[in-house]
């Protein structure tokens, strides 16, 4: 994307009237909460589309994993597009795409016209989280962007948690292209609202395409997270994995060497200069880990080991979902006070002893404890995730935020793909170890030979049958406590990155919500800030998108 240097009328980029953006934010949240809560939803309906469709096990998981490796590849564009035609434009369209092809998937007829509708709906859904954060940073001003930040997260971290329930709740009163249709009018609305409350500005430059560097990171992101999604199927240590992953990361390294020698970078790497920036990188990866684990396996617990509905799994679930809620504009008021370490540093704190507590997990836990257990959980997340985001963006230049929130995105996605993977290894590693040395010390004359055994036979388990059903349920929740083990160890450690963030109001101490202008002669002179310039009609197009007028319902 273009660079413009950061000049003073960048400082007067958002409204100058006490709330007026908050209208806009209202629509951002909107379109972001629908984007992120697909990909939960669908992951709900999965079983039942397999159904519905005839399709394998196996076969049908590409529902996922298409539209994922088609995301990964989108986000790189996001930032180059929205320098192209306009954040405000790229943003309505991608509503509109949005909404039109989520339709498309509920109309599926039968899996690989679904699959290509979902490849389709990536598309859209790949750029609206990226741009939404560099809109969100043009339109609220410094003072406010912890509290807007907090909001915000309502789409980053409550969408996911709240997809069981909603989804459960779908599956139960209709069929499953029903998650799909949701979409259209939500994505509708949202691209009226967005021609509403948004300026609209034509862009005057044609930023330079960096198709290498596209083609690079694009290729190594998609062999990156196909080896993740497939490796289970293909066998870790098969060639096809083997050579996705070696060729994927040979491409990303590619992929850096040229973008570090070119004028317009299409992902710019010097976001990394920045010791906040990259710190608040690691850290949210580290919280996606912990939070992509405990919301796919504490779910797939609940119904394969306790037999739970769809349904009944999101609603025992959904006080963590409420806890975010209440905990995320709160979170964003903590920033706000006192900047980004302390809300941090406590809400990691408290995610670490909520997935401490996650490691009893056992065929007789209840359902209070997953509600205690999760809404603690939620609250430590909610504390820390925005102050942590909002610290790495604030620290970067305000022409370069697009291109912070795309490496965040990027990297959301990633760790996401990875993190799944490596505890997919470990689970069926474990399972099978596990099963194999208990099941070989069965005997139903020694009943204190497999733990729980005896609690079984007195619960009239009879015959190898039973008994072995009752072992594979105890077999995967240590398994599953186990993987909430390792999240534990990699969020307490996490705790030491965050002392390093910035401490302190972030208008008061050395970590500004942006940076501030230099003072101009005139203003040095007179004591007051001269009034800012029009643009001109041939001037660049990424101030101009990026400094926008101030905004009103009305206004276009």
């Amino acid at each position: 994307m273009e660079v413009v240097a950061a000049g003073p009328a960048q400082t007067s980029n958002a409204p100058a009237a006490g709330e007026k953006w908050a209208l806009p934010l209202i629509v951002l949240i909107v379109g972001m909460f629908a984007v992120v809560l697909d990909t939960t939803i669908v992951n709900v309906a999965i079983p039942h589309i397999q159904r519905d469709i005839g399709a394998s096990a196996k076969d049908v998981e590409w529902i996922a994993t298409a539209y994922n490796l088609a995301l990964g590849m989108v986000v790189p564009l996001a930032g180059w597009l929205g320098d192209r035609i306009g954040l405000s434009r790229l943003y309505a369209l991608s509503l509109v795409a949005f909404a039109v092809t989520s339709v498309l998937c509920g109309l599926a007829w039968d899996l690989p016209s679904l699959v290509v509708f979902r490849v389709l709906q990536a598309v859209p859904g790949g750029i609206l989280p990226v741009i939404s954060v560099t809109m969100l940073y043009r339109i609220v001003p410094p003072e406010k962007i912890g509290s807007a930040m907090g909001m915000y997260g309502l789409g980053v971290v409550f969408a996911p948690a709240i997809g069981p329930t909603l989804g459960g709740w779908l599956l139960e009163h209709t069929t499953w292209p029903a998650i799909f249709f949701i979409n259209g009018p939500i994505g509708l609305i949202g691209a009226v609202a967005t021609l509403a409350v948004f300026p609209r500005i034509r862009p005057t430059t044609w930023p330079k395409f960096d198709l290498i560097g596209f083609v690079t990171v694009a290729y190594g992101l998609f062999a990156i997270l196909l080896a993740s999604s497939e490796g289970k199927n293909w066998g870790w240590d098969a060639y096809p994995t083997l050579i996705l992953f070696a060729t994927g990361g040979l491409s990303l390294a590619l992929f850096v060497v040229i973008e570090l020698e070119i004028e317009n970078p299409l992902l710019d790497l010097r976001v990394f200069k920045s010791w906040v920036y990259t710190n608040s990188v690691l850290l949210v990866v580290v919280l996606m880990i912990g939070l992509n684990a405990v919301l796919f396996y504490l779910p797939l617990f609940m119904q394969e080991g306790q037999g739970y509905t769809a349904l009944h799994t999101g609603l025992v679930l959904l006080p963590e979902a409420m806890a975010l809620v209440v905990m995320m504009p709160i979170a964003g008021r903590l920033y706000d006070m006192f900047g980004a370490r302390i809300p941090a540093v406590i809400g990691l704190v408290i995610a670490t002893y909520g997935t401490y507590l996650l490691m009893d997990l056992s065929p007789n836990t209840t359902e209070f404890q997953y509600m205690w257990w999760t809404a603690l959980r939620a609250v430590g997340v909610a504390m820390a995730m925005m102050p942590i985001m909002t610290a790495g963006l604030s620290a970067l230049p305000p022409e370069m935020t697009g291109a912070g929130s795309g490496w965040n995105n990027v990297g959301q996605r990633v760790s996401a793909a990875l993190g799944l993977a490596g505890f997919g290894v470990f689970v069926n590693a474990q399972q099978q170890q596990m099963i194999a040395d208990r099941s070989a010390l069965i005997s139903p004359a020694d009943a204190g030979s497999v733990p729980g055994l005896r609690e079984a036979l007195d619960q009239g388990v009879q015959g190898l049958y039973g008994i072995y059903a009752k072992l594979q349920v105890d077999v995967l929740a240590q398994t599953y406590a186990d993987v909430f083990f390792i999240a534990t160890l990699l969020t307490g450690a996490a705790v030491g990155l965050a002392f390093m963030l910035p401490h302190g109001a972030p208008n008061a101490a050395g970590q500004p919500a942006r940076p501030a202008p230099e003072p101009s002669p005139a203003e040095e002179s007179t004591g007051e800030p001269p009034s800012p310039a029009e643009p001109s009609a041939g001037g660049p197009e990424v101030p101009s998108e990026r400094v926008p007028e101030p905004v009103s319902a009305g206004h276009r």
